[in-house]
């Protein structure tokens, strides 16, 4: 009786693990099937797409034309080159000010920090578009539009990846800042040598999410700029289909966004262990 519940259990764990990877997989293909489809129109020529009155999941012909004619109907190179000057910087300039505050916030003691630290959470629930508002305003009145300094500056800090970050500088234990400090070690050796390195995964996913965050950056690109030497590669797009490129030829559209969309894939698939582990490591507690 006992070997035929044991096979039972056995038989129905098997089922379950079968369902559960064809759920998977189906999952995976829907959330997979626009790549492809992008893909696929890409290489596909200008003719053969227009003549598909039936949408065809394949081709016999692929051709990079697409991405030729992408690269020289606008200047796609330069917004490239734009996007990871702005990306670089902003991110570089994020980590000067958030780790410090993270620290602050998680080692040091001072009258009214958590009061201070609540209310700075509470700046998370203020709307986007009053933030864009308001930093637009500023920007115009310091004569900042269509600069670096303008698209760079209002994302130098960010709520929720000082949170994040001081979750993590708090669960190193106290033992080894009072073992510093008695060693005559400063509070910024402190951080440098010893809670960075620690708190390096998290450190890493907060780089690779600002990353893509700046990568994918549209609203405040298009708002701040109209000089098209500081045009972003989320400026590129609309460009491409403001000039009637990418409404009357689909497959250059969809070749320029492969270009632009490749980096991003490229690091989250490089880097997914290092953001899932970094994230999950910001949100456990002792």
């Amino acid at each position: 009786m006992k070997r035929y519940d044991e096979g039972r259990i056995a038989a129905r764990n098997r089922a379950l693990r079968v369902l559960t990877y064809i759920l998977l997989a189906v999952w995976a293909v829907i959330v997979l099937f626009p790549y492809y489809w992008m893909i696929l129109s890409s290489i596909k020529s200008f003719g053969a797409y227009s003549s598909e009155y039936v949408p065809k999941f394949y081709t016999l012909q692929p051709t990079l034309q697409n991405y030729r004619d992408a690269f020289s109907m606008v200047p796609l190179g330069k917004y490239f080159i734009n996007s990871i000057i702005f990306t670089v910087v902003t991110t570089a300039l994020m980590l000067v000010v958030i780790v410090p505050a993270a620290f602050a916030f998680a080692r040091l003691e001072f009258r009214g920090k958590n009061v201070a630290f609540a209310l700075f959470l509470s700046l998370m629930m203020i709307p986007n578009e009053l933030v864009i508002i308001t930093n637009y305003v500023t920007i115009t009145n310091w004569g900042m539009r269509n600069t670096f300094a303008g698209l760079i500056l209002p994302s130098v800090t960010s709520v929720f990846y000082i949170y994040l970050l001081r979750e993590n500088f708090a669960q190193i234990p106290d033992e080894l800042y009072n073992a510093a400090r008695v060693d005559g070690t400063s509070d910024f050796k402190y951080l440098m040598r010893v809670m960075i390195p620690i708190c390096k995964p998290t450190i890493i996913t907060i780089i690779i999410l600002k990353v893509i965050e700046c990568w994918n950056s549209y609203v405040w690109p298009r708002l701040v700029t109209t000089d098209p030497n500081y045009f972003l590669v989320s400026n590129g797009i609309q460009e491409i289909r403001q000039n009637g490129f990418g409404r009357e030829n689909i497959p250059a559209m969809m070749a320029a966004v492969v270009v632009i969309s490749a980096p991003l894939i490229v690091l989250f698939l490089i880097f997914r262990n290092k953001i899932m582990s970094g994230v999950s490591r910001g949100g456990i507690k002792g």
